[in-house]
């Protein structure tokens, strides 16, 4: 192991042109369930919506390999224990018009009850609800959801959602594209100027953030942690205490033996309180978390072992704020290297190394030792493979914690894994920029055999009424759930 620090790692870029203020908006968000079915949903209530008044009698989505592995097997908040990209899609397209025109975003699911989940079984069960997966996405489209909702007598409401969960590129009727503002307010949807953009986020802002914080060094985004205003703190505050909410939900109904306060150590009992949280989230449970970098299993991961440990620890709450802000701002740039759906785990990389970042600067450390951190983490956890959003990620995201805890160690010791050890690079940028080759390039036909896969699943044990192609949409036979 090495004991020698990287050097420092330079930028041409001013770390004002970015404010935390700025990215906190657009990157610690509230949402209720996993955010891509959620996504989903809120692309299929814009599409009914444009769609008018009358009966639905086709829904049709197309999306990007990796939204559909995320919502293969996990559960729906408010559904009654349904689970997968059908039901999303079906309850999406069932929210009444009132629910919808208060743009819940990521927030939809909360508009779920048993009108809306009759309408939804009714969609289901009398096979209205086709799903397709896109297999030739380009990878730097990153994430697509397109819905099409058509109501009687034939009126098409089209939806679009690319780079992001919430960045709606177009809503359109019959083709033509409309005004989203004018339909969330109740005006009849009136065609655009061919200069007027469709979408309410149709500039994808945090793209033009994570290109900022790419251009980042260490030091400039410790100094971005320190920038905080009151209004950053109390976000953070209130996001913090919205994940460990889900954490103390999820606890309930697990034996003694899982339950955080039998650890004698608050490093332990940080690791299983995630566990918890990320296990509730997972399986559905109606708590609303922050999200972070568009997963809510990210903000888990990443602010509430900064809690836990801080608080145990007596650190200042002004220094567990800073932390906070910090873990939260290398999981961005992480995620910036990775793509917002990766083919790697993005909670255990990711959120991991967003983790320790927040750990170091707990611990007073400065660019050396997150750097090292950083190396440690890369050279220990890369490769970690997401096959999906499901219960299973709680494991993930305990181990995540359990790493970026050994990492900081032993970089706080002046310990690093060395730039000679496989993908890691002499600093901790270059060990991310390295991790993200192997995510997008390296990794690139991981997720067709993972679907393969979930196919065959699907054929085996009807888990899913879903049928993967690579261009037309699919009758497919609708499950109970």
């Amino acid at each position: 192991m090495a004991t020698t620090a990287p050097p420092p790692t330079s930028s041409a870029s001013d770390p004002q042109e970015l404010t935390f203020s700025e990215y906190l908006k657009q990157e610690w968000r509230p949402t209720l369930g996993c955010t891509e079915p959620a996504s989903i949903a809120y692309g299929c209530s814009l599409a009914s919506l444009a769609a008018g008044d009358g009966e639905v009698v086709d829904v049709t989505l197309l999306c990007d390999p990796r939204m559909y592995k995320n919502c293969y097997a996990v559960g729906i908040p408010h559904s009654q224990s349904k689970t997968g990209i059908q039901w999303a899609v079906a309850i999406g397209a069932s929210f009444t018009h009132e629910a919808i025109r208060r743009n819940l975003k990521l927030e939809c699911f909360s508009a779920t009850d048993e009108a809306v989940l009759a309408h939804a079984t009714f969609l289901m069960t009398h096979n209205r609800v086709h799903v397709t997966v896109r297999k030739d996405v380009e990878a730097d489209t990153d994430l697509l959801v397109d819905c099409t909702v058509t109501r009687a007598p034939a009126v098409k409401g089209r939806c679009v959602i690319t780079q992001h969960h919430t960045n709606v590129t177009l809503v359109a009727r019959d083709g033509v594209p409309v005004n989203v503002d004018a339909l969330l307010n109740g005006e009849s949807p009136s065609p655009l100027s061919t200069t007027e953009p469709s979408g309410k986020e149709a500039t994808p802002k945090r793209i033009s953030i994570y290109d900022r914080l790419c251009k980042m060094s260490f030091t400039e985004l410790f100094r971005l942690a320190r920038s905080i205003t009151p209004e950053d703190r109390e976000m953070i505050r209130l996001g913090s205490e919205c994940n460990l909410a889900i954490c103390a939900e999820g606890m309930k109904g697990f034996r003694e033996t899982l339950n955080p306060a039998s650890s004698s150590d608050a490093y332990s009992r940080a690791a299983i309180t995630v566990f918890h949280g990320v296990h509730a989230r997972m399986c559905g449970t109606a708590c609303k978390v922050y999200c972070l970098a568009g997963s809510g299993n990210k903000g888990i991961t990443s602010s509430v072992p900064l809690n836990i440990v801080g608080r145990h620890l007596g650190i200042p709450q002004n220094l567990i704020e800073e932390s906070l802000a910090m873990a939260c701002l290398v999981t961005s740039l992480t995620t910036a290297h990775l793509g917002t759906l990766s083919a790697i785990c993005g909670c255990n990389n990711a959120a991991g190394i967003g983790l320790a970042a927040g750990l170091v600067m707990m611990n007073n450390g400065g660019e050396r030792e997150l750097s090292l951190a950083c190396n440690n983490m890369v050279g220990n956890v890369a490769g970690m493979i997401c096959d999906g959003a499901k219960m299973g990620c709680a494991l993930k995201a305990m181990t995540a914690v359990d790493a970026a805890f050994r990492a900081v160690h032993l970089a706080m010791s002046g310990i690093g894994i060395p730039s000679s050890d496989g993908i890691v690079g002499a600093s901790g940028i270059t060990s991310l920029v390295n991790l993200g080759k192997v995510a997008c390039l390296g990794m690139r036909h991981m997720d067709e055999e993972i679907l393969h896969i979930m196919e065959q699943k699907l054929a085996d044990s009807e888990l899913q009424g879903c049928t993967l192609h690579n261009h037309s949409s699919t009758t497919t036979t609708p499950h109970d759930s």
